[in-house]
């Protein structure tokens, strides 16, 4: 079935029968979404090599989970000898982009550095591939920053303008137009692997210990019995759980493994329009499933400017590819302090990943 048709009929989750003895060259197996989607490829029975920086934070679930998506290469995304002798050495069939500065506000720290990550990074890795036959698919995720935004009602689509008021957002925007130009001049005529981007919303789920991240401050500031900072408390952002976007990314690279370069273009990955919820909104959520008293206030001294709105228009993915989220935001963010609270109280970072995403695939399909 190729673009034009709707794939509505079709019950959109990743496939055991495709993935198992896939090779599968993941970048960012470090972090949080990383790590996650090492775990799940993992059950799937991939063979998965990781390329990315050592943990940065202290616990990190790539560590505590400790599974064979864990192995790999610990090396510098900008160093483009090492990502193409691990991408050639490996020999994989897909390749997931996922390592990045993800930080908005480190990004005004280091903003050469950000660029250098998310920009040179994203072309290193797409210089590999055009240098290693084997791979067959590739999905460069970005993010919904990518937009020239304009803060206004309307979620963005694939085809708005991209753009970046700090240099996180206009990194990931550089990024997309790398992509986008690298698929046009060396991909479009090879049959050999297709391409895609993807952009997905906020990202939660357990297992998250990033710095300046709501529900990582969230979760450290009620253990301690201490009041949240909210720097921007009526910011709005599409957010959703990390089993979400992941089963979004899994599944169109099936597509483009098998079906090729009608599924090589740009893909939103966001909430429906009821989740895009402000951040104050978010964090009573997340105080009232903790269960225990907690309060939040407003940050004594503002920050660098962040986005006042942010909302992506899934709707392609949605037609096209049968996705959509199968957890609402409240299930989302009800799992996710479960999954804190489970870790804190003992239970294992690897038993803790595993059983949601076994519940997330029990769940029915795209309809949260």
């Amino acid at each position: 079935m190729g673009l034009g048709q709707p794939a509505l009929d079709r019950a959109v989750s990743p496939r055991p029968e495709f993935w198992r003895g896939k090779r599968v060259f993941v970048t960012g197996h470090t972090g949080f979404k990383g790590a996650w989607l090492g775990a799940w490829l993992d059950l799937l029975g991939a063979s998965v090599h990781g390329f990315a920086l050592p943990p940065e934070t202290n616990p990190n679930l790539s560590a505590l989970i400790d599974g064979r998506h864990g192995g790999g290469t610990l090396a510098d995304i900008r160093d483009a000898e090492r990502v193409s002798a691990a991408m050639a050495g490996f020999a994989p069939d897909i390749v997931l982009h996922l390592a990045a500065q993800s930080l908005v506000r480190r990004s005004y720290r280091e903003p050469a550095a950000t660029v250098a990550v998310n920009v040179m990074g994203t072309l290193n890795v797409l210089e590999a591939i055009r240098a290693t036959p084997s791979v067959r698919a590739a999905i460069i995720v970005t993010s919904d920053k990518c937009y020239q935004n304009q803060e206004g009602d309307r979620p963005y689509r694939e085809s708005d303008a991209l753009g970046g008021a700090d240099p996180y957002s206009a990194s990931k925007a550089c990024a997309e137009l790398v992509t986008a130009a690298w698929r046009r001049s060396f991909f479009a005529a090879d049959q050999r692997v297709a391409i895609a981007s993807a952009r997905a919303g906020n990202v939660i789920g357990g297992g998250d210990w990033a710095e300046d991240r709501l529900i990582p401050d969230c979760i450290a500031a009620l253990a301690a019995g201490r009041a949240i900072e909210l720097r921007n408390p009526h910011a709005t952002r599409p957010w959703q759980h990390v089993l979400d976007p992941l089963a979004g990314y899994l599944s169109l690279a099936e597509r483009l493994y098998t079906e090729g370069g009608d599924w090589a273009r740009a893909w939103n990955f966001g909430p429906p329009s009821g989740d895009i919820r402000p951040v104050s909104v978010v964090v009573a959520a997340v105080i009232a499933h903790w269960g225990e008293p907690g309060c939040w206030i407003a940050a004594p001294l503002p920050g660098p400017h962040e986005a006042g709105r942010l909302a992506l228009d899934p709707g392609l993915a949605r037609t096209r590819l049968g996705w959509a989220p199968r957890l609402a935001l409240d299930d989302a963010l009800a799992w996710t302090v479960d999954w804190y609270r489970r870790h804190r109280d003992g239970e294992a970072a690897a038993s803790l990943v595993r059983r949601q995403i076994e519940a997330w695939e029990a769940l029915p399909a795209g309809t949260p």
